[in-house]
């Protein structure tokens, strides 16, 4: 998990770190001096935890925008390293490539042999370059549809999880054909007989996200964003100015409470104050305990039953009503 890497502070977030310094400055004097300051310590303590929980329940869309791309907030290999046990990462598309955009395996998840797969973004400029910024290609999305056909199979269940701006938008990606890629996974996500859940952990958006989207149970991150385009992307198509994305992400309502009012995301899992980058372990257990309950919970139904539930869930979205005029 990253918890070692030098911090990496959000507009919002500098008065609380600048406060969290002040503490840490009047501790060390306080030692150096020998000097009792516990008292005063606990209440600036109290008041940057209030500070906290005051900056993180309120944030704005394009806040949450920043939080779901903080550089330290845990990815897909973060969570499977801590959550499963047993974790193999399987490799390539069996057609061309490996791509490391997508990446997944074996694992075990309590009591749960499962196969587990997700968007991976890199940790630094080099590894982003490798990973293509989260950026799935053609390979990437056959490779997922390779690991899910081998959890059908052998009837483990499916866990993704969701990071990532979008597919690989290159000519040669178009060219080997993204948008088929993603399709037919689509399709085929709907057929499987073993449980789905899937989980957005940080950025979903555009067709990129749904290739691996469609399960009996999503989840979402309460920081975490999710929909059709970026905001960069929709304020420089509707506006022709990229700067405009604050009003965009406003109006895509792209947040998980966002998403739960429209019936798009079953569950909205809390994170540790300060968000899944302040406190990694913290937001793992989370979704730890999260998946292992609706596990339990779809095990209980017939493949027949979740086949069908996970229909009608996807059938239901977008529904609309018109009225004369």
């Amino acid at each position: 998990m990253p918890t070692d890497r030098k911090p990496f502070l959000l507009d919002f977030e500098k008065p609380l770190s600048e406060l969290e310094a002040r503490i840490d400055q009047i501790r060390e004097l306080a030692e150096e001096n020998s000097v009792d300051v516990s008292e005063q310590i606990r209440q600036l303590e109290l008041r940057a935890r209030q500070l906290r929980q005051e900056i993180f329940s309120n944030l704005s869309p394009s806040q949450k925008l920043q939080v779901a791309r903080h550089p330290r907030r845990p990815s897909t290999l973060d969570y499977i390293q801590y959550i499963s046990e047993q974790w193999l990462e399987l490799h390539g598309d069996r057609i061309e490539s490996d791509d490391l955009a997508l990446i997944g395996g074996v694992a075990r998840l309590g009591e749960f042999p499962v196969v587990m797969l997700g968007n991976q973004k890199g940790r630094d400029t080099k590894d982003n370059i490798a990973r293509n910024f989260g950026m799935a290609s053609p390979g990437g999305y056959r490779k997922a549809l390779r690991l899910m056909e081998h959890a059908d199979k052998f009837g483990m269940p499916i866990l993704t999880f969701i990071d990532t701006p979008g597919a690989l938008p290159t000519p040669i990606a178009e060219e080997k054909g993204i948008g088929e890629a993603i399709a037919y996974n689509l399709r085929e996500m709907f057929r499987f007989d073993v449980p789905i859940i899937c989980t957005i952990i940080g950025e979903g958006f555009s067709g990129g996200a749904l290739g691996i989207g469609v399960g009996d149970r999503i989840l979402m991150f309460e920081h975490s964003v999710y929909s059709v385009i970026t905001p960069e992307g929709c304020a420089a198509i509707l506006w022709k100015d990229a700067t405009k994305a604050p009003q965009a992400a406003e109006a895509l309502k792209v947040t998980a409470a966002d998403m739960k009012n429209l019936g798009i995301v079953d569950r909205i899992m809390p994170e540790p104050l300060g968000a899944a980058h302040a406190d990694p372990l913290g937001a793992a257990e989370i979704l730890k305990q999260t998946l292992l309950q609706n596990l339990q919970e779809l095990s209980q139904l017939t493949s027949s039953q979740r086949r069908e539930l996970r229909y009608q869930k996807f059938r239901q979205l977008g529904v609309f009503a018109e009225v004369a005029a």
